[in-house]
C-alpha cells in the first residue's frame, strides 16, 4: 500500500512520524512511502522531495515574498503524486500548501485524505466548500471538528489530538532541576516563543520583557526555554541578554522535563497549550502576528479565543494577552497572578485537565485510529473498484 504524505513544518512531521510508525505497525511490509517532510519522518524512512523548512511560512501577508517559491514546490509535489499514482495521499496540515498540491493534479485515481482539519470554525467558514471539492475525508484532532465538515458534505473522523501520545505528562521536574543546579524552592517560568523563525522573532522581545519585569519581583528567577533545532541559534542569542539564568533545551525529552520543573509557563498559541495542560502548568498565553495580518484576521475571525485549552473549555481560562496587550508589562502581570494566587492557579489547571479530557485521553492512540482510518478507506475503495 502506497502512501504519498506531505508535511510542512514541525508538527505536521512529528504526526507524519507518528502516522508512519501506526502504518507499519498495522500494515508491516505491505507499505511503503514517498512525499514531503521533515527528520522525524526521515527517520522513519521517507526521503522528502525537497527540505520541508522552505513550507514553514506563517501570516497571510508574510507569505507574499515567498509565493513563486511556494508556488514552484506545489507544482514539485503535484508532479511527484501524478508519476507514482499512490493509493492514498494523505496532506498533513499547513492547509493552504495542501490544497495548492492538490489543485494541480490531473488524476482522481488516489483517495486524497486532509490529517489536521483547518480551523474553518474560527476563520473563512467558507473554505469548507474547498475542502469539500479538493479532498475525500478529513482527520480532525479536535471533537467539535466533524460536524463542521459533515454539513458540508466532507466526510470528516475525529482521531484524536497528537499532544495525548507525546509524553507532555511525563516530564522529570526534579530530576531536570537537579541536572542544572535549580533548588528546590526557586520559581522557574517555562517560555516558549513557537516553533517558526518568524513568530520566534516577534516573541522574544515581549516575553523576555516580561521575564524582566517578573525578575524584578521574584529574586533568583530562573528562566526555561524548550526549542528546537532549527531555531535554537537564535534563541540563544537572544536570551544572552535576559537578566536571570537562562537555561535552553533542544531535545523533546528535556522540553517536556523543562515544562514539569516550572512552576508557570509563558507561551505562543498552538499546542503548547495542551502539552502544558497535561504537564498541569498554570499558563499565560501571548502572541502577535504582522500588523496587516492582524488587521485582516480581525475582520475575520469568529470565535472568541486563540488557546486550544480555553476553546475546549468554551471560557477564559488562560489568559490570553494578544498583539496591543502582548507587552512585557501585561505579560508580567499575568504571570504574577498565577504565581500568587492559588485559587486563579488551581482553575486555570482545571480547565487544562478538562480540556485534555475532551481530547480522548484514553482508548487508542490519535496516530493508531488515524492509520486504521486510512487503511479502512483504501480497503473500502479497493472493494468499491
Amino acid at each position: 500500500m502506497h502512501f504519498f504524505l506531505i508535511a510542512g513544518e514541525p508538527s505536521g512531521d512529528l504526526i507524519g512520524a507518528r502516522l508512519m510508525v501506526a502504518l507499519k505497525r498495522q500494515l508491516g511490509d505491505e507499505v511503503r512511502f514517498s512525499g514531503v517532510g521533515g527528520p522525524q519522518m526521515a527517520e522513519q524512512g521517507l526521503q522528502s522531495l525537497f527540505d520541508y523548512a522552505e513550507l514553514a511560512v506563517m501570516g497571510v501577508f508574510e507569505v507574499i515574498p515567498r509565493a513563486r517559491s511556494l508556488l514552484r514546490l506545489m507544482g514539485v509535489a503535484a508532479r511527484a503524486v501524478e508519476e507514482t499514482q499512490p493509493d492514498i495521499l494523505v496532506t498533513i496540515d499547513s492547509p493552504a500548501f495542501a490544497f495548492g498540491v492538490v489543485r494541480r493534479l490531473r488524476s482522481r485515481s488516489m483517495l486524497r485524505v486532509h490529517y489536521v482539519a483547518p480551523t474553518v470554525w474560527a476563520w473563512r467558514a467558507r473554505r469548507v466548500h474547498k475542502f469539500r471539492r479538493a479532498f475525500d475525508h478529513m482527520l480532525a484532532l479536535l471533537p467539535f471538528e466533524p460536524p463542521y465538515f459533515e454539513r458540508a458534505g466532507l466526510a470528516c473522523s475525529f482521531v484524536g489530538h497528537p499532544v495525548i501520545e507525546g509524553g507532555a505528562d511525563k516530564g522529570d521536574g526534579a530530576g531536570f532541576r537537579e541536572r542544572h543546579g535549580i533548588g528546590a524552592g526557586v520559581t522557574v517560568v517555562c517560555v516558549l516563543p513557537g516553533s517558526r523563525h518568524g513568530e520566534v522573532n516577534r516573541l522574544l522581545g515581549p516575553f523576555g520583557g516580561a521575564v524582566s519585569e517578573l525578575a524584578a519581583r521574584r529574586r533568583g528567577l530562573v528562566a526555561v526555554v524548550p526549542t528546537l533545532p532549527h531555531i535554537v541559534e537564535n534563541v540563544r542569542k537572544a536570551t544572552e541578554a535576559w537578566p536571570v539564568d537562562v537555561v535552553v533545551v533542544e531535545d523533546r525529552a528535556s522540553r517536556f522535563d523543562a515544562m514539569a520543573a516550572s512552576d508557570v509557563a509563558l507561551a505562543a498559541s498552538g499546542t503548547v497549550a495542551l502539552e502544558l495542560a497535561m504537564a498541569r502548568v498554570p499558563t499565560v498565553i501571548g502572541y502577535k502576528v504582522a500588523p496587516l495580518t492582524a488587521l485582516f484576521l480581525r475582520r475575520m475571525i469568529r470565535v472568541r479565543f486563540v488557546s486550544l485549552v480555553n476553546l475546549l473549555v468554551s471560557r477564559a481560562a488562560s489568559p490570553e494577552l494578544l498583539q496591543d496587550q502582548c507587552r512585557p508589562k501585561p505579560l508580567a502581570e499575568a504571570l504574577e497572578n498565577l504565581l500568587s494566587v492559588p485559587s486563579r492557579r488551581q482553575d486555570v489547571m482545571a480547565a487544562g485537565a478538562e480540556a485534555v479530557r475532551a481530547l480522548g485521553h484514553a482508548g487508542p492512540l490519535p496516530s493508531e485510529r488515524a492509520a486504521k482510518t486510512l487503511c479502512d478507506l483504501v480497503a473500502g475503495r479497493a472493494g468499491v473498484a
